[in-house]
């Protein structure tokens, strides 16, 4: 009889554990268990300080780079905006910010000309070059002036990828330049649902 109350028991917790949702599959890498990525207060493209714990509620996509880099930020601007375009009515409830490495010369002005031309719902971040040091180490994000022998006058070497943070807050995700729009987009209804 023992025997039989344990092979029910047996079977029941292997159909719960069937029955129960599986975790949702995501692409992009994940960094929820980082706990780096806090809240930053900086400059916007506007001239008012904002802080990104305003955007709270929503998922926030932060992306470093400047506004005459020469390769990767235009296109990884434009691929952003075609996630916002390809969530349709929850692309509201979505926020890109576009933080400097360059602030010598990303003024808000300079930010006010480049981000909004990608979607006008984009963020442009700037500050002193201390406050833009202190942003990219808490978000582990590297940049230098490129050595005048290996690019063009001007360059600056950033790391790539944008950083995905959930509607509480919380970072939880590194999307690699190469991902496509398809699979950033899968990966923010994700967030959104959480």
């Amino acid at each position: 009889m023992r025997t039989v109350q344990y092979v029910l028991a047996f079977a029941t917790v292997l159909l719960l554990g069937a029955c129960s949702p599986s975790k949702p599959v995501l692409h992009g890498t994940d960094l929820s268990m980082v706990d780096w990525g806090k809240d930053v207060t900086l400059t916007a493209h506007t001239g008012a300080r904002v802080s990104t714990a305003v955007y709270r509620g929503k998922v926030t996509v932060l992306f470093f780079g400047y506004t005459h880099c020469p390769d990767i930020c235009a296109p990884t601007l434009t691929k952003l905006a075609a996630v916002r375009k390809a969530l349709g009515a929850d692309a509201d409830q979505v926020q890109v910010l576009f933080i400097t490495v360059d602030p010598k010369h990303d003024t808000p002005e300079q930010l006010a000309k480049f981000v909004p031309k990608f979607d006008p719902s984009f963020i442009g971040l700037t500050g002193t070059p201390a406050e833009i040091g202190a942003v990219a180490a808490e978000y582990k994000v590297a940049y230098a002036p490129a050595p005048a022998s290996m690019s063009q006058q001007g360059s600056i070497g950033h790391s790539g990828g944008m950083l995905v943070k959930d509607r509480a807050g919380k970072l939880r995700l590194l999307f690699k330049n190469e991902m496509s729009v398809e699979d950033m987009t899968a990966d923010v209804r994700q967030l959104l649902k959480v």
